[in-house]
């Protein structure tokens, strides 16, 4: 499969591409960048100098004329771009048959009405949202197969959801009863550009868009239930955490909930239930979400926990996740090997 990521200048990006240049099924063929961006006329290890003689692919500077001279050498494109971009540029390649890939919010909110709320733009491309089918790996694998284009999830939505779907598709939580989401995230989070906001010296820990954060609307659209979503911004540099509390049905019992989450996951390479609360240590730099949950039967409430890379299963790894999926492949395919050894790409 040849591929173009564009957006290769920021974290998601540069993990990405470190990602795909192991992967002997993909052969990665461009980088791009806005046509406005400070790093034109470097190389992608100029940028990121950890992968100096390893990838050093030059930084294209996206354009239409660019898409015009290119886009029929290519199978499939991945955005990690701004949300808008995206939205506006996706069906372009779609309609050309190339398989899209965003990891950007473009197109993860089913209704369109809730873009102008919550990213700050009105979404001009009703069919491409129409055909979007969200990408959320261990779930939604026919989804992705089906569909042209993709919408990766976002961190906390894939961590809360991870969390939530066991119960919430099994129909044991009370309904239309409160379900509280409190993540927390590392600076990374808020994306490579310098700000005081995201300053070591400055972060400490806070919430922050509580009650108005987007994610909070992909959260219940994908678990089919309204939540309550508290992110929180802490002072360490990657890796996310979200812990899950709702109320369930009388009658439903540990050993259901239990079940649930075995069943869900048991064959997922990259999702470990652990025998203890998560860590982030435990999943940063890995392709991995660790959950842990515990039942109240008493009460009638379950908590759970994941922990997971924001970069990685959080967004980059994922995306790697859906397009083997797309390809016929194991899930996890070439990510575990990456989980041990990031030190060398293969073919970029």
């Amino acid at each position: 499969m040849k591929v173009a990521v564009i957006g290769a200048s920021g974290y998601v990006g540069a993990e990405l591409i470190s990602l795909l240049g192991k992967h002997d099924k993909i052969s990665l063929e461009y980088l791009l960048i806005s046509e406005n961006s400070s790093s034109a006329n470097m190389t992608f290890s100029q940028l990121h100098p950890r992968y100096l003689g390893v990838c050093d692919l030059p930084l294209v500077c996206f354009s239409q004329s660019w898409f015009d001279q290119t886009v029929h050498q290519l199978d499939a494109v991945f955005f990690a771009t701004p949300h808008e971009f995206s939205a506006d540029w996706a069906q372009a390649f779609v309609e050309k048959g190339v398989k899209v890939f965003d990891l950007s919010g473009g197109f993860r909110l089913k209704n369109s009405a809730d873009y102008p709320v919550y990213y700050g733009f009105e979404h001009k491309h009703l069919s491409a949202l129409a055909q979007a089918k969200y990408g959320l790996a261990e779930w939604q694998q026919e989804d992705i197969v089906n569909t042209q284009l993709v919408a990766v999830p976002g961190c906390y939505p894939t961590a809360s959801l991870l969390s939530l779907k066991p119960i919430t598709t099994n129909n044991y939580h009370i309904e239309n009863s409160l379900i509280v989401v409190n993540g927390i995230s590392g600076v990374s989070g808020a994306g490579r550009k310098a700000s005081l906001a995201t300053s070591f010296y400055e972060v400490s820990l806070t919430p922050y868009n509580i009650l108005q954060h987007r994610h909070q609307p992909e959260i219940s659209q994908e678990a089919g239930a309204q939540v309550i979503f508290n992110p929180h911004l802490a002072p360490y540099k990657r890796g996310l955490m979200t812990t899950v509390t709702l109320q369930i049905k009388a009658g439903v019992t540990a050993k259901q909930i239990n079940s649930a989450f075995v069943d869900a996951y048991q064959e997922q390479a990259l999702v470990r239930l652990t025998g203890a609360w998560p860590k982030i240590d435990h999943v940063a730099n890995t392709p991995f979400a660790d959950l842990h949950w515990q039942v109240d039967e008493e009460k009638q409430v379950v908590v759970v926990s994941c922990a997971i890379d924001n970069l990685l299963k959080g967004a980059a790894s994922q995306a790697v996740q859906c397009v083997n999926i797309s390809l016929g492949l194991p899930s996890e395919y070439s990510l575990l090997k990456s989980a041990v050894d990031s030190s060398t790409m293969g073919n970029c």
